[in-house]
């Protein structure tokens, strides 16, 4: 079911007009539907309900707005989180401690300590000196730290290059050839309880094929730790699945996932644990804006819309592709380039597009906005924050406010010698 659809002529989200939304709370907006995201949780759920043993960590960089945390929370996952603000939002939206993993590549001792006083199930370790920190960290307060080895299985995910995670030439994770012996050395720390390993090759995959090459090394490598004495209770697959963001997309489902997951993992003996993100909140938002200006231009019109790169990065930042609908379309088209008021040329959310036909005061939407766009929202330019609303059948809420440029400038301070 699609919960952004058109009603009277006019786009609706859920039973609340966004004409509505936009005449109350004003634009740009993001507007995410609590529909759409139990649906998709429940659906990555369902999907792995073949599988014995299952821990769902929703990745909060996706969208980690303390309401969403709530209704992902309520359908019974955990949260994936890379800093300590994640996990203070994670434990504020009531996701028990016990069900966050702390990944990332960067977590500061100060992120550790937090994590080990607050008692979180698992940390993701990207490289042995972080292991030994921790365990020491943990030793000296009598605790065990629950971790487990992030491995770099040098798989090409097959996505875009700022998003693949998995390559040898990466950041993240130890190479799977060093895995082994890291290991060994980790686990005879006083304080660090190793429970196994962590991959995570990617992000908007469509194709399995990297992934399931990716799970037989990481079972070959579990193998071999078992065969050296080593426990291995935990393998966490990462995330990753992608989404539909334009015609023509392909993205597996979860319910193939699913059984691809199913087919592979047979006879681990291990929890598996899963982080979704964007395939839970992708398509469960839009960004709403008005049009300020139709240009006139050399090729095509420009659409000067009111929302911009700061509000909405990744055109800019990935040549990310974002459909582009009227909230009130008069039934005829045009080519026209749609871009923001920021001063960059790459202030541009579409070139040469062909879309419903707008004019000055019309208001328009980005599809597939609810995944990856307030959360890398900026004030670039001196811009006010956007306001983020959520919709619940016929109710909705701001829940997140507009943080006006006064309100950012208030903040600032000039030195009393100047």
């Amino acid at each position: 079911m699609d919960h952004f659809h058109y009603r009277d002529g006019a786009l609706w989200c859920e039973d609340v007009p966004l004409t509505r939304i936009a005449d109350e709370v004003g634009t740009p907006v993001y507007v995410y539907s609590a529909a759409a995201f139990r649906a998709q949780a429940r659906a990555f759920r369902d999907a792995l309900s073949g599988v014995p043993d299952v821990h769902l960590a929703y990745a909060i960089k996706a969208n980690p707005n303390l309401a969403v945390l709530r209704v992902v929370a309520a359908e019974g996952y955990g949260a994936d989180v890379v800093s300590g603000g994640e996990m203070a939002r994670a434990l504020a939206a009531g996701i028990p401690a016990s069900g966050i993993v702390f990944s990332g590549v960067g977590k500061t001792r100060a992120e550790l300590l937090r994590g080990l006083e607050a008692g979180i199930g698992q940390f993701n370790l990207e490289l042995e000196e972080e292991g030994v920190v921790l365990a020491q960290l943990a030793h000296e307060r009598g605790l065990a730290a629950r971790a487990v080895l992030r491995v770099n299985p040098d798989v090409d995910a097959g996505t875009h290059a700022k998003i693949s995670t998995g390559r040898k030439e990466n950041k993240f994770g130890v190479s799977i050839d060093q895995a082994p012996a890291m290991y060994a050395r980790l686990s005879a720390l006083p304080g660090l309880s190793m429970q196994g390993v962590a991959i995570h090759i990617g992000s908007q995959l469509f194709d399995l094929a990297p992934l399931e090459a990716a799970y037989r090394r990481v079972k070959a490598l579990v193998d071999e730790l078992r065969a050296a004495g080593h426990q291995v209770a935990r393998v966490d697959l990462g995330g990753g699945l992608g989404v539909r963001y334009k015609a023509g997309d392909d993205p597996r489902t979860p319910a193939e996932y699913g059984a691809m997951v199913e087919r592979v993992t047979k006879g681990w003996d291990v929890q598996l644990m899963f982080e979704p993100g964007r395939v839970i909140a992708g398509n469960a938002g839009v960004l709403l804006t008005r049009v300020i200006w139709v240009k006139p231009g050399v090729v095509h019109p420009y659409v000067i819309v009111d929302a911009a790169m700061n509000d909405l990065a990744r055109p800019a930042l990935y040549d990310a592709w974002h459909d582009v609908d009227a909230v009130v379309p008069r039934g005829e088209r045009m080519t026209a380039n749609v871009a923001g008021p920021v001063c960059e040329t790459g202030d541009t959310f579409a070139m040469a597009r062909e879309m419903d036909a707008v004019k000055g005061g019309d208001l328009a939407v980005l599809r597939t906005a609810g995944a990856y766009g307030a959360t890398m929202a900026s004030t670039y330019n001196s811009r006010a924050l956007v306001p983020e609303v959520l919709v619940d059948g016929d109710r909705y809420a701001v829940v997140a406010d507009r943080i006006a440029a006064e309100t950012i400038l208030a903040a600032e301070r000039v030195p009393e010698w100047l």
